[in-house]
C-alpha cells in the first residue's frame, strides 16, 4: 500500500490563521478490509468554511480535531477496491480531506460517489457541480426564490459559489449584481460570468460608499441577497433592500478570525419585512440530485464556465488556503495532487 502524505491541524489559530497551524506528516495506508475502497486523490478542495472549523468554538459543525487530517472535499480515482460497486479507475468524489489517499467504506451512504466526466471535468465536482454549486442553488432557489425581472446580489461574486449563482440567476431571468475584490475580478464577472454589474469592494471600503455603489448598480433596489462575507457589505446591502426582500446567509468570512460582526441597522429587518435565513447545504441532501442535474447541464451547455486557481502538491495546501481567505484566488481554489 502507498505512503500517504497528509496535512493535519497541529494547533488552533490565536486570531488570524497562519501556516504554522498546520503540519505535513506521512502515514502508511492500511490494507483494505471487505467493503472498503482506496481512493487516490487528484484534487482537494479549499473552502472558506474550513477556517471556522479550525476554531474551538460553538458553530454548526464540530471543530476540526487537533492532530487529524484537515477535513475537505476530494475528487480522484479508485486505486483499489474490495467493494462490488466500485472498480479500479472509477472517477469518484468524496470527503477525503487534505491527503493524497483515503480509505473509504463503500457501504456508508454519501461518503463516496461515482461521477461522469464525459461532459464535466473531474475538478468541477468540487466547485460548480459540487458543494459550492449546490450551495448557490439552494440559497437562490429555496430561500431567495426570485421571479424574472428581480434584482439579486451576491458577495464574493467570482468564487465557486458566486459564479454558479450568476449562471443560475441569469437562467431565471434576473438582473444579477456581484461584489468582488479588484478590477480584474469585476471585469471577469461581467465579461465571462455574465453579471449585469460588479462592484469592487476595494474601491468602496465603508457602508456609505458601498451603499451608493449598490444604488447605482441596483436602481430598482435589491430583491434577493446572497451573503458570503458579512460586515459592512451586509450593512450596505440591507440599506438597499426592497420590501419583502430575501437574504440567504451562507457565510460570514469577515468574522472568521473572531471579530464580532454587529448589524448597524437591524430595524431594516422590520421596516422592509425582510426574510433572513441562514443555511448549511449538507443539511439538505434531498435536493442535491436536482441541483447537480441543473448545474451539470449549465456546464455542458457552456452557460457556466467557472475559473479555477490550482496550487500544486499537498505541501502547498496551507498557503493556498490562507490566500483564499484573503481573496487571492480567482474562482475555485484547488490543490492538484498528481
Amino acid at each position: 500500500m502507498p505512503t500517504n502524505r497528509q496535512i493535519v491541524l497541529d494547533n488552533r489559530p490565536e486570531a488570524e490563521a497562519t501556516a504554522s497551524n498546520f503540519k505535513l506528516v506521512s502515514a502508511d495506508t492500511p490494507a483494505l478490509a471487505d467493503g472498503q475502497v482506496l481512493v487516490r486523490h487528484h484534487y482537494l478542495s479549499l473552502d472558506p468554511y474550513m477556517r471556522g472549523r479550525m476554531n474551538d468554538s460553538k458553530s454548526y459543525a464540530a471543530p476540526q480535531p487537533l492532530g487529524e487530517v484537515m477535513i475537505g472535499g476530494t475528487v480522484g480515482e479508485v486505486a483499489e477496491s474490495r467493494h462490488p460497486k466500485f472498480k479500479v479507475g472509477d472517477p469518484v468524489v468524496g470527503m477525503g480531506g487534505w491527503q493524497e489517499y483515503s480509505v473509504v467504506d463503500g457501504n456508508a451512504p454519501g461518503l463516496l460517489r461515482k461521477v461522469d466526466t464525459t461532459h464535466v471535468p473531474l475538478s468541477y465536482y468540487l466547485g460548480a457541480v459540487g458543494m459550492p454549486g449546490v450551495t448557490a442553488w439552494y440559497g437562490l432557489t429555496q430561500i431567495i426564490n426570485p421571479q424574472a425581472g428581480e434584482t439579486v446580489v451576491v458577495s464574493a461574486a467570482t468564487g465557486a459559489v458566486g459564479s454558479a449563482y450568476a449562471a443560475l440567476a441569469k437562467a431565471r431571468g434576473c438582473r444579477v449584481v456581484g461584489i468582488a475584490g479588484g478590477p480584474e475580478k469585476c471585469r471577469y464577472a461581467v465579461e465571462e460570468l455574465h453579471f449585469d454589474a460588479c462592484i469592487d469592494y476595494r474601491e468602496h471600503g465603508d457602508v456609505k460608499a458601498m451603499a451608493k455603489a449598490l444604488k447605482e448598480a441596483c436602481p430598482k433596489g435589491i430583491d434577493g441577497y446572497f451573503e458570503n462575507v458579512g460586515g459592512y457589505i451586509l450593512d450596505a446591502a440591507l440599506l438597499r433592500t426592497n420590501a419583502f426582500a430575501r437574504v440567504a446567509v451562507c457565510g460570514m468570512i469577515a468574522g472568521y478570525d473572531g471579530a464580532p460582526l454587529p448589524l448597524q441597522n437591524p430595524a431594516l429587518i422590520l421596516i422592509n419585512r425582510l426574510k433572513i435565513e441562514g443555511f448549511i447545504v449538507t443539511e439538505h441532501l434531498d435536493v442535491w440530485p436536482q441541483a447537480l442535474q441543473e448545474l451539470g447541464t449549465l456546464v455542458a451547455q457552456g452557460q457556466l464556465k467557472p475559473r479555477e486557481t490550482i496550487a500544486q502538491g499537498i505541501e502547498a495546501a496551507p498557503e493556498a488556503f490562507l490566500g483564499l481567505l484573503k481573496g487571492k484566488n480567482f474562482g475555485k481554489q484547488l490543490v492538484k495532487l498528481i
